[in-house]
């Protein structure tokens, strides 16, 4: 992407002179006894995961496999065809600058695309916070230039915390409004000083306001949870966080595996950072010292006799494979332009087509074309026949740039430094949310936790299930896109040898089936030695065969895996020697999963995901996980991103009920007030009762308006006044009484009145005060 245009027409008007400034979210694992033998293979556990060593592993290359068929560029992906819903944020049609400030201000802007702002307009979350006056225009322009300076400047050094301060020092002072709205608002959004350094850690605790905000209960101690339990508690509110298992992370879990002296810790979720251009995990990779590993971009395949797929077929097949997705891309744009609300599932539009072109007819050719689909189920854990061909892929034009990555003893290491400090109740399964106008009540595992607010992040295969009661029931709105929403399953096989036989120079290659039907079967290895600390292989189980692959023993699932590997090193010479240890994921079986992560299915659209974001109940009820997340769905930033985005939305809506709370105790206040003035010259007074007559009239069966004050040693205040409405003759009546006892017993048995508070006075008594006050000389 060539550099953005200027956003201000002049940058020196804002700038100093001398300024210098997944894999997808895979899921988890299900409690299923192992099945054990030498080596021991098992499904996997949710147990706590065992600690993970910090250290950084070292590459175990016993035994190098030979160089094997010529390098191809395979990198798991869902772009291809993008045109229908492009943002015109990413427009490339820029012209580079030459001056030095303009240089040094594109490159700022590309730092703001990349963690998602677009180049010349305000998201929507910035003109919901009113960070400007008015929409367009000049100081909406230069507001961009500010807001992309102060974001560049912290990602500069996301060690240190970034003060308003320092951010105003390179801008011009008559701009002081626009940082200061930049600056709260990217703090408030999770933008800037977000992240587990110790110097940002150390000073979120002292940015608290010192305004105790309101109570949280956050359901699901996964990635979105805890990202947002950590923003919310540096703003001030009290948190808790309930989780069913007895582990934090959710989809995202490390396991230890070792045996005949080689460990490794084997991602059995998420596994893979997917573009790290703005990507927060890796600025908290950055933070945590923790190197990133590449995956290098290169996937060789072979087929089912082990030989290596012939080069040119290869080529040939992968251009016509992409030249018949911009056949349906064409095909879709037609439909979607004529009739609007006709979708058809990917898999047929592309069956429809091959036939028609005759491609990938021979067997070769079939197989690799079987493998490209797989390679997209894998890319949304979803059949091809239930991906929405109209916009399976409507998240493309936000996918993060940049390189993919492994992080050195998985994922796990986020995770622990993430759940820190947090209060976290382990084995809490929510079976319901209450909530209403009074706030939330969550019931998990006989307990109730009350709070002002819930955040639900619990997978969309969850609440397909309908495992939590919602109470009152969901909008129907809401429901309708939990169903139309796909939640779709892959599985992993994680294997770890004694010594690594497939050789270091490549951490992915591919296997191809002749069975149609099976074809995402093991279809792509992954190779962890250079990351997990031994020699780790992870094959992966997409398409239907992840689905049959729950169905099988582990014993039986490793026995095929082992096959494969055997039929494509053997013939080299190479042995492939048993596993000192494997697992087999079972996300479909997960209780609280269900499955593994989001797609667009048919008759769903992005739409949908924005739906699943709303809250419920007035501000009650808040949802996030990567699900409620339509720019990066099925990702673990697309997670992390969604706790920080519904952490500003709870703030927001907790300083509106504070506002509204404040307006009415002001209102209370000055009604307090008012009425104190007027019972300053009463027309009658008797004991602790005081008595105002209508001004309007002199027949004692008018109304008459009372006050009580009652004294105590156990009031907050000296006193307190409650009120009544009665008529005169019965103010007379109670005057000529001894006692207030006596006069409370007759107001209350004989003339049947109930004092209330200022606040519970009825509307004939609000008039009557109205006349006595309109009648006082002022």
């Amino acid at each position: 992407m060539e550099p953005p245009q200027d956003t201000s027409e002049n940058p020196n008007d804002v700038l100093s002179d001398d300024d210098s400034s997944p894999e997808n979210t895979n899921p988890d694992d299900q409690e299923i006894p192992s099945t054990t033998l030498d080596p021991p293979i098992s499904d996997t556990q949710d147990e706590s995961s065992d600690p993970v060593p910090d250290e950084q592993p070292e590459n175990t290359n016993s035994n190098p496999a030979e160089p094997g068929p010529p390098a191809r560029k395979r990198r798991r992906r869902k772009r291809f065809f993008t045109e229908l819903i492009a943002n015109p944020s990413f427009s490339k049609n820029r012209r580079p600058r030459i001056s030095g400030l303009a240089r040094e201000m594109d490159t700022e802007a590309l730092i703001a695309i990349s963690v998602g702002f677009p180049v010349d307009s305000l998201t929507e979350e910035e003109i919901e916070a009113n960070v400007v006056s008015r929409i367009g225009g000049q100081e909406q322009a230069n507001y961009i230039v500010v807001r992309n300076h102060i974001l560049a400047r912290w990602r500069s050094n996301v060690s240190v915390w970034l003060t308003l301060e320092h951010a105003l020092e390179s801008i011009r002072a008559e701009h002081k409004n626009l940082v200061n709205a930049a600056y709260n608002f990217l703090l408030e959004h999770g933008y800037i000083n977000f992240g587990l350094a110790p110097a940002v850690k150390e000073a979120k605790l002292k940015s608290f306001d010192g305004v105790e905000r309101a109570n949280v209960v956050i359901v699901g101690a996964g990635l979105s949870g805890l990202v947002a339990a950590r923003q919310l508690v540096s703003m001030g509110f009290k948190v808790v966080i309930l989780e069913g298992r007895t582990r934090p992370g959710g989809r995202v879990k490390t396991r230890k595996m070792k045996g005949d002296g080689v460990v490794a810790a084997a991602d059995l979720g998420g596994s893979v950072l997917t573009g790290i251009n703005g990507n927060p995990l890796g600025v908290l990779a950055r933070q945590m010292g923790l190197p990133l590993h590449k995956v290098r971009d290169i996937c060789p395949l072979y087929l089912p006799d082990g030989k290596a797929v012939d080069a040119d077929v290869d080529s040939r097949i992968e251009v016509s494979f992409n030249k018949l997705l911009d056949r349906v891309c064409k095909l879709r744009h037609s439909m979607i332009e004529e009739v609007k609300s006709v979708d058809v599932p990917l898999g047929t539009a592309l069956e429809a087509f091959r036939s028609v072109y005759k491609f990938a007819e021979d067997s070769q050719e079939s197989m690799l074309l079987n493998w490209h689909l797989a390679n997209l189920e894998y890319a949304n854990a979803s059949l091809m026949a239930n991906l929405s061909m109209a916009y399976w892929d409507q998240d493309d034009p936000y996918e993060m740039g940049g390189d993919h990555c492994f992080i050195p003893g998985g994922n796990e290491r986020f995770v622990r430094a993430l759940a820190e400090d947090l209060p976290i109740f382990y084995g809490r399964t929510v079976q319901s949310i209450r909530y209403g106008i009074d706030g939330v009540r969550v019931y998990a595992g006989g307990q109730e936790f009350c709070g002002d607010m819930a955040l639900c992040t619990v997978p969309l295969g969850v609440l397909k299930k309908g495992s939590i009661e919602f109470v009152p029931e969901l909008p129907q709105r809401k429901k309708d896109a939990i169903q139309r929403l796909g939640f779709g399953l892959l599985n992993k096989v994680a294997m770890l040898f004694p010594y690594n036989f497939w050789g270091g120079e490549i951490d992915t290659f591919g296997h191809l089936t002749e069975d149609p039907s099976m074809r995402g079967e093991f279809f792509l290895f992954y190779s962890y030695s250079s990351v997990s600390g031994g020699p780790l292989l992870v094959a992966l189980v997409a398409g239907d065969a992840a689905i049959k692959f729950e169905l099988m023993s582990p014993v039986e699932s490793v026995e095929r895996v082992l096959n494969i590997l055997r039929g494509i090193f053997h013939p080299k010479g190479i042995v492939v020697p048993d596993p000192v240890q494997a697992v087999c994921t079972r996300w479909g079986k997960d209780r609280f999963t269900y499955g593994s992560y989001s797609h667009v299915a048919i008759g769903s659209s992005g739409d949908d995901y924005d739906i699943l974001a709303e809250s419920v109940g007035d501000g009650r009820v808040f949802f996030a996980g990567e699900a409620t997340n339509k720019q990066y769905p099925a990702t673990m930033h697309g997670a992390f991103l969604s706790g920080m985005r519904e952490a500003a939305n709870m703030l927001r809506v907790a300083r509106r009920r504070s506002l509204i709370l404040s307006d009415k105790v002001n209102n209370d206040l000055e009604k307090c007030d008012t009425l104190n003035k007027l019972f300053e010259n009463p027309d009658l007074t008797f004991g602790s009762f005081s008595a105002l007559f209508d001004p309007h009239s002199n027949d004692v069966g008018s109304h008459a308006f009372i006050r009580v004050k009652f004294h105590g040693d156990k009031l907050n205040s000296s006193h307190l006044c409650l009120y009544g409405l009665i008529t005169k003759k019965q103010a007379i009546q109670l005057s000529e009484m001894n006692g207030d006892g006596n006069r409370m017993n007759s107001l209350h048995r004989d003339f049947g009145v109930k004092l209330v508070g200022g606040k519970g006075l009825s509307n004939v008594a609000e008039l009557l005060i109205s006349r006595i006050k309109a009648a006082k000389p002022t």
